[in-house]
């Protein structure tokens, strides 16, 4: 059985077990509950009513939180045609089949997104099972591919966060650090709640999120109440 220290088993007792919180209590709590000497990032995971073998419940896409992750994300920009673009943008490194090559022969991975101009995705494609797994391999519907890179990088910057739902119906996003105002990670929360509840599938019959849950980097969960 694994063993917990002493601060996560004095942030699990600050939580009461089958309490379901309301959100602003409950970003309270996880703030007093981030026990790490690091600055712990928040997250919510919202469990769903969908199940992703059907293609029209498969959850995906990518929203701009207003108050910003508090991560600074490196981004790699894969492109034929707008490397000056990117360049002035801010990317970290901008290239084309050079660096596609790079990570190939290198297993390179010194970024944390990749956005990609549709002219270089015949070519990106056949690196595919390299990418795909770390969930680095760029796509159109969470605005990764697109002949706009500075659009795209700057959401990035902004504080873009991307989502998918799990073969298990689940979604995880971040809403920022535990350093955070707790009224700046409400309104994070509110954008991606707002964002997924939007998304419920036609098909989804009944309760469409059965339960949210707000942590922090090694601290306990806890239960959101949801709003209807």
């Amino acid at each position: 059985m694994a063993k917990f220290g002493k601060k996560y088993n004095q942030a699990v007792e600050l939580v009461e077990k089958n309490k379901v919180y309301p959100i602003t209590e409950a970003i309270e709590l996880a703030k007093k509950t981030a026990t790490t000497k690091f600055d712990s990032t928040v997250e919510v995971a919202f469990n769903l009513n969908v199940d992703p073998r059907h293609a029209d419940q498969q959850i995906r896409g990518a929203v701009v939180l207003p108050k910003g992750t508090g991560k600074t994300q490196r981004i790699l920009v894969l492109t034929n045609s707008k490397e000056a673009d990117a360049k002035a943008a801010g990317a970290n490194f901008v290239g084309g089949k050079d660096l596609i090559e790079k990570i190939q022969k290198e297993n390179w991975f010194d970024y944390d997104v990749i956005i990609a101009t549709p002219d270089i995705m015949a070519e990106l494609g056949k690196i595919g099972k390299l990418l795909g797994p770390k969930g680095l391999m760029p796509n159109p519907k969470t605005g990764t591919v697109t002949p706009d890179v500075t659009k795209a990088i700057d959401d990035v910057k902004k504080g873009k966060v991307e989502y998918r739902v799990d073969k298990n119906g689940n979604i995880h996003s971040i809403i920022g650090k535990a350093s955070f105002k707790a009224e700046d990670l409400k309104a994070n929360y509110d954008v991606i709640y707002e964002t997924i509840r939007k998304a419920k599938p036609a098909a989804v019959k009944g309760a469409y999120i059965k339960n949210i849950a707000v942590t922090t980097t090694m601290g306990p969960g806890i239960k959101v109440l949801i709003e209807l």
